[in-house]
């Protein structure tokens, strides 16, 4: 174990699925679980193949309605490859007698090996090995190598290597009752006698899909491989021929290109992946060009800790989750016009929509990649104006970001959602979660205050900016017994609550978090009008059509909106302080986990909008965005003040009365533990770091938790470090826990290339040489200056 590798040993088809997940390799325009070559869809396995932002919308009918839902298609599976012997059964691995198992995810070079030994019903002992990976620099390539080995046997070894177009979308259970057929074939053809081309098309997208694969041979009894062609609707392949000896091996490589018809500069994808196919070189040339793409990628993205088995546990981790964010948005997303999925190209739960999860994610690429960041913002804006139609169909003004997004920027969350603890469709509330809308809009300035992408704020950011602030400034209501604006029928990041009991509305009121970021962000939107030049400040708000006085209305309600408090802490929302309190310790004994506890209740038929219970408290997401110092100056602005033990009592309040169904919650509340309880925190941060390694009934197999991933590692950088970019400078603000000893990481900011160490109490960051600016840098109450080529220290 150096830090690079993810090992399985042995064979355990009960956790096959969280392997497959955690052995995904992709290039951020396409991904494939781990599944086994020979494997199929069944109990065990589940093949999987996506490529980012090719959608197909199906109608059902559920629970006598009919509902209509966009999913992320699982494509044509590349990877058929198996075999049998003298004209025996094709290998299965659940019929053999398995003397050694491994499955290793190397993590530098992003290729997935893989090591079977068995004996068969006949006594003959086979070996095989096996290596696949996702091609990072060529994104349209997919290689998979398998050498078998005759140990004790000999006879006729027959392989056979196809592309099966056949899948359906039947991942997750809770969706088997929806439409599952996405694709219909279009054609199959034999390219040469090594080669077959496979085409679909999504049935209501018309998302063409071309697969070409190569499969060679290498080695062997004869020169000479007897080849057959295999057909059938929506599937092609070779059946090939072989003769060994007792010790003999032989190797099959198969290479495979995948174009689609979103590719840009494609018109034909099948014509393209019959024509590049034959160019491309044999897979150990592949594979050096990959390595090497990787190898640059993770210079950009290092991190290394002390010495010491903890240490190297930690980084271990730290590079799979990087590893995993990598391969679901990379320079190969680019151009492809997409999100952040959240569940990655890893699986279908949430039908891969995009919500809010680039949140946890841009702050790794900001100080990284910020060009990939730049990219997925630009997602966001090409949906402007959907967002628009939604708000102005709602009554209200701006723009309206949906919960859930897909292909075109409408609202694609569901309305009914199937209860697996209780077996009933209900209700799903979640559209009305209107703070996605304050996510774009933090991603915006935090990439601007990184990057000083000048360029980016007057065409794009400005203009979200401003259509989000002019949102939330219709949608906030002048209570005139109050003198404040409130902000009623939401839903917040928390999503246990959508609703008070016997109120005459869905959605909750004035729900803390929301209300503060709108203020947040509309104080944001005049910051970047202050940013732009004369010239496009101008221009932009005479063709949004924004006066001085909607201007100065921003400005008054960024002075009087509502803030609940009870009892000496912020409210989660209005009212939250009548709700029951919730007997945990009595739910615990009942149940165990109790992480959904709010399938549980309706399971019983409660409701957990009657308790002061939380899947993730939102009230502590104001203190994961923004700095006790913002937090505060933001309250007194509102006329509200938040001294720091009020800060500590809501943080214990909130933590006491969460159940963490979310994997974020642990990465939030670790956050600000950190600052009021450290060892508590890093305790957190530990269980967030495995929230998708050491899943045990969890949802994990369904595809990975990317957020998880990215803000368990965007504590260390932002939260142990404490990194922030804001008011144009740097800021180290460490929070450093004596258990985590050294750490050195490198970040890009506003050009410069810099490694930053910290041990002990004391803290160096080095700049790069280069010809740009310096940048002015503090930590705690000290600033200085920092230009290419120096460094600075700093003890806190």
């Amino acid at each position: 174990m150096d830090g690079w590798t993810w090992c399985y040993e042995g064979y355990d088809p009960d956790g096959e699925r969280l392997r497959e997940v955690l052995c995904t390799v992709g290039n951020g325009y396409l991904a494939s679980r781990g599944a086994a070559p020979e494997s199929r869809a069944d109990g065990t396995h589940y093949p999987g193949t996506y490529a980012a932002g090719i959608y197909n919308r199906r109608a059902s009918e559920v629970a006598g309605h009919q509902v209509d839902n966009e999913s992320l298609v699982n494509l044509p599976n590349w990877l058929p490859l198996t075999f049998r012997i003298d004209g025996g059964p094709w290998f299965d691995l659940d019929s053999v007698d398995i003397l050694e198992y491994r499955q290793v995810l190397d993590l530098r070079q992003a290729t997935l090996r893989r090591h079977v030994r068995f004996r068969d019903d006949h006594g003959r002992t086979t070996t095989v090995s096996q290596r696949r990976f996702v091609h990072m620099r060529f994104r349209h390539a997919c290689v998979l190598e398998c050498t078998l080995t005759a140990e004790d046997w000999s006879g006729h070894l027959a392989v056979r290597s196809a592309l099966d177009g056949r899948v359906r979308n039947t991942l997750v259970g809770r969706y088997r009752g929806l439409a599952t057929d996405h694709l219909r074939p279009v054609r199959t053809a034999e390219l040469s006698e090594d080669a077959v081309l496979l085409e679909v098309q999504t049935n209501q997208s018309h998302v063409r899909v071309a697969m070409a694969a190569r499969t060679t041979v290498h080695g062997g009894g004869e020169p000479d491989h007897h080849r057959q062609l295999v057909t059938r609707e929506g599937w092609i392949g070779h059946d090939i021929g072989v003769r060994l000896d007792a010790g003999d091996q032989v190797r099959f490589e198969k290479v495979v290109t995948v174009f689609t018809s979103r590719d840009s500069a494609v018109l034909e994808p099948a014509e393209e992946a019959a024509r590049w196919l034959p160019r491309l070189g044999d897979a150990e040339s592949l594979l050096a060009d990959h390595v090497t793409t990787w190898r640059h990628l993770w210079e950009r993205f290092f991190f290394d800790t002390g010495d010491g088995a903890g240490a190297r546990e930690l980084l271990r981790i730290v590079r799979l989750h990087l590893l995993h964010v990598l391969q679901t948005v990379s320079l190969n997303t680019l151009d492809l016009d997409v999100g952040v999925p959240p569940r990655g190209l890893h699986g279908e739960a949430y039908r891969g929509h995009i919500l809010w999860d680039e949140l946890f994610v841009l702050p790794i690429l900001n100080l990284r990649l910020p060009v990939v960041s730049r990219a997925l913002l630009l997602y966001r804006h090409r949906r402007l104006p959907e967002a628009r139609q939604a708000a102005l169909a709602a009554g209200y003004a701006g723009a309206m970001y949906p919960w859930q997004s897909g292909s075109d920027g409408r609202e694609e969350s569901q309305r009914l959602h199937l209860n697996p603890a209780s077996g009933r469709w209900i209700p799903d509330p979640t559209h009305l979660q209107r703070h996605v809308g304050i996510a774009v809009a933090y991603n915006v300035w935090q990439y601007y205050q990184t990057t000083g992408d000048q360029e980016f704020l007057t065409h794009h950011g400005a203009e979200m900016l401003l259509e989000t602030a002019r949102f939330w400034a219709s949608f906030a209501n002048h209570d005139a017994e109050r003198d404040r604006y409130v902000v009623r029928g939401v839903m917040g990041p928390d999503e246990f609550h959508s609703g008070r009991p016997g109120a005459d509305h869905d959605g909750i009121d004035n729900n803390a978090y929301t209300n503060v970021m709108a203020v947040w962000v509309l104080l944001r939107a005049r910051d970047a009008l202050d940013a732009l030049s004369a010239q496009s400040r101008t221009a932009l708000l005479d063709t949004l059509g924004i006066s001085a006085d909607e201007l100065d209305r921003w400005d008054h309600i960024t002075r009087r909106m509502f803030v609940p408090f009870h009892d000496g802490v912020i409210s989660q929302f209005e009212g939250y302080e009548h709700l029951d309190e919730l007997d945990w310790d009595a739910y615990r004994r009942r149940y165990g986990n109790i992480q959904r506890l709010d399938r549980l209740l309706e399971a019983e038929g409660d409701d957990v909008n009657r308790y002061k219970a939380s899947k993730q408290a939102d009230v502590l997401m104001l203190f994961y965005l923004l700095s006790a110092d913002e937090l505060r100056d933001l309250l007194e602005r509102l006329g509200y003040r938040l001294d720091p033990p009020m800060i500590r009592r809501t943080v214990d309040y909130y933590v006491a009365r969460t159940s963490h169904g979310s994997t974020l919650s642990a990465v939030v509340h670790a956050w600000v533990l950190t600052r009021a309880h450290r060892e508590r925190g890093v305790e957190l941060f530990y269980r967030a770091l495995r929230a998708d390694v050491d899943v045990h009934g969890g949802t994990t197999a369904e595809g990975i938790h990317l957020a998880a991933m990215a803000g368990s590692v965007d504590l260390l950088q932002r939260c142990f470090a404490g990194i922030e970019t804001r008011r144009g400078q740097l800021f180290l603000n460490p929070y450093w826990p004596r258990s985590l000893r050294a750490l050195c990481f490198g970040i890009r900011y506003r050009g410069h290339v810099l490694t930053v160490r910290i041990s002990g109490r004391t803290v160096r960051i080095a700049s790069a040489p280069g010809g740009q600016q310096p940048i002015r840098v503090s930590c705690r109450t000290m600033m200085a200056e920092l230009s290419p080529g120096s460094r600075l220290s700093f003890a806190f």
